[in-house]
This record gives C-alpha cells, sequence and structure tokens, in this order.
C-alpha cells in the first residue's frame, strides 16, 4: 500500500500505517490519531433522449482521459446535497438542466490508482437549457446504446451495458 499522506493534520506529527485490528490504517506517531482515508464521491446523470439514445461528452484535451468519451459527471463538494451537485455539475458540462430522478446505480471506481471515488449515476430529464459542452467537455452528443464511442471509465462502461440489459 503506497503511503499519500506523511503527516498529521492535527499535529504535524508523522503517519505511518498500523494494523487497526483488521486493515493497515495511517496512525499519527504523536497524538494515536487515525486518518481515514475515504473515497471521494462522484454524480453523473443518464440522460436519454425519445429514441432511447445516451447524452455522452467528450473529455477535453485540457482533462484526463482527454479524447473519450463518459457520461457527464463530477465531483460532490464538501458541503453540497449529491441532488444539487449532479444538477450542477451536469449544466456546467452541457449546458443543460436536468430534473433528476432515481438512483441508477452506485459503482467504486478504482480506475484511477491515486483517487478512488464512489459514483452515483442518477437517471435524470432535460427541462430546460441549450446544448452545448462546457467545463471539461469539447463535444456532446447523443448515442445509441449499441453505438457508444470508447468510453473514459471502465464503471461508465458498466453503466451502458445496464441500460442495454434493461431495455430486453
Amino acid at each position: 500500500m503506497k503511503q499519500r499522506y506523511r503527516f498529521c493534520p492535527y499535529c504535524g506529527g508523522k503517519l505511518r500505517y498500523e494494523m487497526k485490528p483488521d486493515r493497515p490504517r495511517l496512525t499519527c506517531q504523536s497524538c494515536q490519531r487515525v486518518l481515514y482515508e475515504n473515497p471521494i464521491v462522484g454524480v453523473a446523470a443518464i440522460v436519454q433522449n425519445e429514441q432511447g439514445e445516451i447524452l455522452l461528452g467528450k473529455r477535453s484535451p485540457e482533462s484526463s482521459y482527454a479524447g473519450l468519451w463518459c457520461i457527464p459527471c463530477g465531483y460532490v463538494e464538501y458541503d453540497e446535497e449529491v441532488r444539487l451537485a449532479i444538477g450542477r455539475e451536469f449544466f456546467e458540462e452541457t449546458g443543460l438542466q436536468i430534473e433528476t430522478g432515481r438512483v441508477f446505480t452506485v459503482l467504486s471506481n478504482f480506475h484511477n490508482p491515486s483517487v478512488h471515488t464512489v459514483g452515483i449515476w442518477f437517471e435524470a430529464k432535460v427541462i430546460g437549457g441549450a446544448l452545448r459542452p462546457g467545463d471539461d467537455l469539447s463535444e456532446v452528443a447523443y448515442f445509441p446504446l449499441d453505438a457508444i464511442p470508447p468510453l473514459a471509465f471502465p464503471t461508465d462502461k458498466i453503466v451502458v451495458e445496464m441500460l442495454k440489459n434493461q431495455r430486453v
């Protein structure tokens, strides 16, 4: 296990992994606090048009996974409710305002070894705005579920497969 943090945010003491009780945890050698390394929460909105095509965004050249496509997504801010976060992120990424529906799925993302995220995919419908790429996307477009371009995130592939299986 690679140690990402070296010093305690409470007292500045040195951190090291110690067994506590069933797994290694970063522990301060001065104040004995455990520094829990929790995942970051991400949210994504599944928007489909009347033909059942899904809205995807192409990652811009400046963003991670440039040139690959994804379900529009983003991170939840520290003091933000998850449904508000997906509305904000989706608008920033696509220019569209959405009404958030039910949770479609929740998955752990392990594709980036430096950041473990937990993603929440919501079903959503467009209620306003104008489709345009923004923030981390260079293009936005609808695609049939059987003609999806190369995706950036393995979990988006799982979600697309789940959507395909739902139609059967």
